[in-house]
């Protein structure tokens, strides 16, 4: 299955996709990046934006900007890896798409007493999953968090886990979004403010990332420098670090200690492959 999964990835020269779906957890459905319709855009919209401008445009009922393009988010916060695979795969497995990017296994990986190698055996199995039924599969790799708070004790597990990512890819032909090198985002105006997830801007510069890892023409250098900041004082930090914990930290351990998701009653924004002004 894998070397099969490894000539359909190397067969499409083009880096055209004429559909995408996009299944993961928060990070994927965009939370950080509210949009004007009370929907999340995030990184997986505006790479969709990105792989419909490279689709030439066909047929009278194509629309005019992003032609026959069709994308899906089946994505949703807060869900563990068991959960994407039993909701989100089977979803993309029936839509077939050209394109699926698969994140998950973070949400996992900051739990107490998870085991990185047991939660990368079963990211592999759907792994295998995917790539049977779809044409190409695009993996992600987790942050590097030496500079949160919450997860900096975390850090050999997600190194661990993207190791372990890296090999699956390897093994089964997929193209890795490596989010662990990618340093523009260690700059904390990539992040929101419950810094632990990205900012519009830093959700948009993962997005030219991907584009560039899928060979797409992108419309900017996901690395140019951030404008300089200025200085902050030690008075200004520490504000600033009391008001997170009061509003982002002890609500998000109290969800962990209550066994409750943010991704509680929510539903994918996206479930359909449906052309881009849907």
């Amino acid at each position: 299955m894998a070397d099969d999964s490894r000539a359909r990835t190397r067969a499409r020269k083009d880096n055209i996709f004429g559909s995408y779906a996009a299944i993961g957890d928060s990070f994927t459905e965009g939370v950080g990046d509210p949009g004007p319709d009370g929907l999340f855009v995030g990184w997986a919209d505006r790479l969709a934006v990105l792989l419909a401008d490279q689709l030439p445009v066909s047929g009278a009922t194509a629309d005019p900007v992003h032609g026959d393009f069709r994308y899906a988010n089946l994505a949703v916060r807060g869900r563990l890896l068991d959960q994407i695979v039993a909701e989100q795969i089977p979803r993309a497995r029936e839509l077939a798409p050209d394109l699926v990017t698969f994140c998950a296994g973070g949400n996992d990986i900051i739990r107490p007493g998870t085991d990185p190698d047991d939660v990368a055996e079963r990211f592999e199995r759907a792994v295998a999953d995917l790539t049977g039924a779809v044409g190409t599969v695009m993996l992600t790799t987790g942050f590097d968090t030496r500079r949160v708070p919450v997860l900096r004790h975390l850090r050999g597990k997600i190194a661990t886990f993207n190791e372990h990512t890296r090999a699956i890819a390897d093994r089964y032909g997929c193209p890795v979004l490596d989010l662990w090198s990618f340093r523009t985002v260690q700059d904390r105006r990539a992040w929101d403010g419950d810094r632990l997830h990205l900012s519009a801007e830093g959700h948009t510069r993962v997005a030219l990332r991907a584009g560039q890892v899928l060979g797409v023409d992108v419309p900017a250098d996901p690395d140019q420098p951030w404008p300089p900041l200025p200085p902050r004082g030690t008075l200004e930090v520490r504000r600033d670090d009391i008001h997170w914990a009061r509003e982002y930290l002890v609500p998000w351990i109290g969800r962990r200690l209550r066994g409750a998701s943010s991704g509680d009653h929510i539903e994918a924004k996206r479930p359909d492959l449906l052309p881009l002004k849907h």
